[in-house]
């Protein structure tokens, strides 16, 4: 059965939690678009993340974030993941809620920690006690995470593709639903 986005879904989360991944491969097994607002912003500013951040600071930052990512929800219907702190601004809130479906993808601080830390491409996270910042950051955004259409478990033993199948499922399963109801004539 083909299942037709009626809008879009953009993936929210902590860094590391999986949302470029299993991102990508959601948007490839649904035949759409993926845009990471990240990717976006790097293209854009013709600079990394940790330049942006190091050299405009991070109100700078999100002020971009917000552009790029009213860009994107004013785009072709597809997959988009976002920065893990893109949630947390309202307004951006508000206009992923008015064109797409929010996922969670939650994760355990251990296997977000295993992920990201040996990447020096995360900026919040260079501080003198990186694990404990990230501990921070999780208490901090998990609340308003909450708020997003559906949570979604990243597991640790999943394939990239096993995660894609199982919110695919959730996605379909969800009050919130983006796909367009199957017509009666329509064969399942």
């Amino acid at each position: 059965m083909r299942r037709v986005l009626n809008r879009h879904i953009v993936l929210v989360g902590m860094m590391g939690a999986g949302k470029t991944a299993i991102g990508g491969e959601l948007a490839r097994r649904l035949g759409v678009p993926f845009r990471d607002s990240d990717a976006e912003i790097e293209t854009a500013a013709a600079m990394t993340i940790t330049e942006i951040f190091a050299r405009d600071g991070e109100a700078f930052f999100r002020a971009r974030e917000a552009e790029v990512l009213g860009r994107l929800l004013a785009g072709p219907v597809g997959v988009i993941s976002t920065g893990g702190g893109a949630f947390m601004q309202e307004g951006n809130r508000k206009a992923i809620g008015r064109a797409a479906i929010s996922v969670w993808l939650d994760c355990d601080i251990e296997l977000l920690w295993q992920r990201v830390r040996q990447r020096p491409t995360r900026p919040l996270l260079q501080t003198a006690d990186p694990k404990g910042t990230l501990i921070r950051l999780m208490t901090e955004r998990a609340p308003v995470y909450g708020l997003a259409d559906l949570r979604f478990s990243s597991r640790a033993g999943d394939s990239v593709e096993a995660s894609a199948r199982r919110l695919l499922d959730a996605l379909e399963a969800a009050p919130a639903s983006p796909f367009a109801p199957l017509s009666k004539d329509r064969p399942r």
